[in-house]
Order: structure tokens, then C-alpha cells, then sequence
């Protein structure tokens, strides 16, 4: 089977790309994700707000430590061999890009417009492949419309367009009020691709110290049918490329992904559950499948269940809307 695609201008040699978790940062599992049959990797993002703080650390508790007491001014540390976090990410994009055979594209998430196109550039400089753009942003200013939230996308991304000259692609959350809006704004402003959908992770409230606390869930098979969903009302739409990423476990998700018309699809939680072999399962029920189906390739395979090619292409949309309500079951011995 011929399993090769193409992502952001990259020939891949297959759909399953290692997206960004500790994984894709060591070079160790990055060299077993290789060895599994990973197409590529992306490395976990690139924090502006970490740099700024780790910034105002040193200044704080090494460069004022003297304030108010001169004496101790012949007594501030030796920062020559200190390597920040900045300059650990951009060598270990150097590092992964002289072991690895395979695409290392490159994760940022900034705050500020000069920020994004500093690190933006850097990034490039480094060698990364290519660079998604991990925009976490929560609209909840009132006065802010959603115009404006697209805008903010809009510019964040042409402010960088404009500064590199690797292939750029924007990581979309599903809270768009017009996905296929702002993914085809996107694209005429340049973009080499879109990926569906950022996850979000939610905050929880303690109930025993009525603290809001961070909690981290792994994905399941079920978040990828809203990707499922998206990226075949937008296929027909868009020319450049669209990467699934959230819910990809198995081979039926990779294959349900790839139906609607995804270049490529990234899986995260499964390899933190199951370890960079799973890859190479994952590969082989590919190929099993594709011959069964007398499918000769991805290419052929890619989109083939389209808005644009399903026989029903209204099950997309709301038609089968009653349908699936109607379809539910009541457990037995339950009256209504």
C-alpha cells in the first residue's frame, strides 16, 4: 500500500504524525516514535508567557538582588553556564533535526504580536520543518465581538507569514461562529494548513478547598467525530491542509479521518496510553484494512467521504438530526 501524503508542503510517508506531548520532546521516544513508523513529530509548544516569567525571575532574584545592599553586588552568580528555557527548546529542535529522519515541525503559543513573530523566527532559524501555531485564547470579554476574535487570529498569523519562510499552520478551537469562515480567511491570507480542533483543558473546582484546579483528561475515540465532521464540510472548500488531531486511538479513527478528507492525523493520548508502538499497530490495521477495501493508496482513499463525495452529504449537516434522537434506546424494563 502506498501510505504517503502530503502535509504543509512535506512529503510524509504516512497519515500519522506524533503530536506535541513529552513524547515528541525526549529524544529517545522521538527516535522509538521513528522507529514505529511515525511520519513526523510536533514538539510540545514553545511558551512565550514561560520565557517572560522565567525572564522576570532573573531579574528579580539575580540582576536586583543588590538593591538596598551594595556589599552583595560582588556576589551575584555566574550565569555562564545557565541555559534558559528559550535556548533548551531551540537546541533541542537542533538535536531532534540531526538524529531524525522524519519532519520536526515545531509548536508556539505567544501572547504578544512581537513575541509571536521573535519566537516565530527563531523557531525557523533552528531548522524546524515547519510551524503550528497553538493560539489559546478565551474570548470572554464582552465587549470584544467575534469579529474581533477572528481578526486577532487573522493578524497573529499574517504577522508571522510575513516574517518566516517556513510553512505555517493554525490550530483552530471548534468556539469559531463560522469555522469554515475563518479556515478559508486562513488560507487566502496564506496559510499552508488548519488543524481541527485545539483541546482545550478545562479547569475543575475542588469541592474540599473550593480551589479552581487545572485537570488534565486524555482524549477518547468519541472527540474525533467532531473533527470527523468539520473537516469534511470543509475539504471540498479548502485546498490547503487539514490535520486531525484529538480522539485518534485507532486505525478506524486514523481511517474515518482520512474518509472525510484529512491529510494527516495526530495522535497523542493513545502513545502516552499505549507507548510509541502503538504506531506501528495502528500502521498495519492501515494497510490491512486498504487492501481489504482495494484501496491502492492514502491519496485515493483521502476524502472519498466528503461533504462533497458522500452519497448523503446531509448526514453532515442536520438532517439526520431527528434521526440520531430518535435512534436512542430506553434501558430495559424502563417505562415511558
Amino acid at each position: 500500500m502506498d501510505l504517503s501524503t502530503q502535509y504543509l508542503g512535506l512529503a510524509l510517508k504516512n497519515p500519522l504524525v506524533a503530536s506535541s506531548s513529552p513524547l515528541t520532546w525526549e529524544l529517545k521516544s522521538a527516535l522509538e516514535l521513528q522507529r514505529a513508523g511515525v511520519a513526523a513529530i510536533i514538539m510540545p509548544s514553545l511558551f512565550e508567557e514561560q520565557i517572560t516569567h522565567e525572564q522576570a525571575k532573573l531579574e528579580r532574584f539575580v540582576f536586583q538582588q543588590s538593591l538596598g545592599h551594595s556589599e552583595a553586588d560582588g556576589f551575584h552568580p555566574v550565569l555562564s553556564v545557565y541555559q534558559d528555557y528559550q535556548y533548551r527548546y531551540l537546541n533541542q529542535i537542533k538535536l531532534l533535526k540531526q538524529q531524525l529522519e522524519i519532519p520536526v515541525i515545531a509548536s508556539l503559543n505567544g501572547m504578544s504580536e512581537g513575541g509571536w513573530v521573535q519566537y516565530a523566527q527563531e523557531l525557523e532559524l533552528a531548522g524546524a520543518d515547519a510551524l503550528e501555531l497553538n493560539i489559546y485564547y478565551i474570548a470572554a470579554n464582552p465587549e470584544e465581538t467575534s469579529e474581533q476574535v477572528e481578526l486577532r487570529y487573522l493578524d497573529t498569523f499574517q504577522s508571522i507569514r510575513e516574517n518566516t519562510r517556513i510553512p505555517v499552520c493554525v490550530k483552530l478551537t471548534h468556539q469559531f461562529s463560522s469555522i469554515v469562515s475563518i479556515a478559508l480567511r486562513l488560507q487566502q491570507a496564506g496559510a499552508a494548513g488548519v488543524s481541527l480542533f485545539n483541546r482545550f483543558y478545562q479547569p475543575d473546582i475542588d469541592l474540599e478547598t473550593l480551589k479552581v484546579v487545572p485537570r488534565l483528561e486524555l482524549s477518547s475515540s468519541a472527540e474525533s467525530l467532531l473533527r470527523i465532521r468539520w473537516i469534511a464540510m470543509l475539504r471540498h472548500q479548502l485546498t490547503m491542509s487539514l490535520s486531525m488531531t484529538g480522539g485518534i486511538h485507532h486505525a478506524e479513527d486514523v481511517l474515518k479521518g482520512l474518509l472525510a478528507g484529512a491529510d494527516i492525523t495526530c495522535m497523542c493520548s493513545a502513545l502516552l496510553l499505549h507507548g510509541p508502538a502503538h504506531i506501528t499497530q495502528v500502521l498495519e490495521q492501515l494497510n490491512l484494512w486498504m487492501m481489504e477495501k482495494e484501496y491502492s493508496s492514502v491519496e485515493q482513499l483521502k476524502g472519498s467521504l466528503s461533504y462533497h463525495h458522500a452519497i448523503n452529504p446531509a448526514a453532515y449537516e442536520r438532517a439526520n438530526y431527528l434521526e440520531v434522537l430518535d435512534s436512542y434506546s430506553y434501558a430495559s424494563g424502563m417505562m415511558v
